[in-house]
């Protein structure tokens, strides 16, 4: 291997390390086929957090039973297509996926089609974000960005921006008011 290619190497792996986060796949986390989808655009404008307002999780396997419970809820209750959310972070610090990647979601009507939906699993009115939650945010939202999916000037707004709702919970609200991206 040339010098060349071994730094381009390191320099592939170092962005991966910066920007890549790691997502619990809905197939590993036990979640059901969508039963329709419609595509997102790439270079959305913006970025919506939200929280569940259920049971707060703090393993994996427990985060596992909320996200199926969700799902359910959204389903076979609401008659959604899926899961609402394009990702999920639990009080475990994982990403889980929902409806992922370029995949309009159902967290926040007229704004699905121009936004991407990330929901803490809990209810944030009392329950509180951890160290590894609000990393575990950032560390999507730059991926989100390197990927294209969003873009690096986004605006990131809490559901109670968009919507008549408490949603995401005061607390993840005064915390996201202190993130860059985030405008009155």
């Amino acid at each position: 291997m040339t010098n060349k290619a071994i730094i381009l190497l390191a320099v592939v792996l170092c962005a991966q390390a910066v920007f890549g986060v790691t997502i619990i796949s809905k197939s590993q986390w036990g979640g059901r086929a969508p039963n329709g989808k419609s595509s997102l655009a790439n270079s959305l404008a913006y970025a919506v957090i939200h929280h569940t307002a259920g049971n707060y999780c703090t393993t994996r396997s427990a985060c596992e039973v909320q996200l199926r419970n969700i799902q359910a809820y959204h389903m076979d209750s609401l008659g959604w297509a899926d899961i609402g959310y394009n990702f999920l972070i639990g009080g475990d610090g994982n990403v889980y996926e929902g409806r992922g990647w370029n995949v309009m979601g159902a967290h926040a009507t007229s704004w699905n089609a121009k936004s991407i939906g990330i929901s803490f699993l809990g209810n944030y009115n009392n329950d509180k974000l951890t160290s590894g939650q609000i990393k575990a945010a950032k560390d999507l939202l730059a991926d989100a960005v390197s990927r294209g999916q969003i873009k690096s000037g986004y605006t990131l707004y809490g559901h109670r921006q968009v919507g008549s709702t408490e949603c995401p919970g005061t607390n993840i609200w005064n915390e996201i008011r202190t993130w860059p991206n985030w405008k009155a």
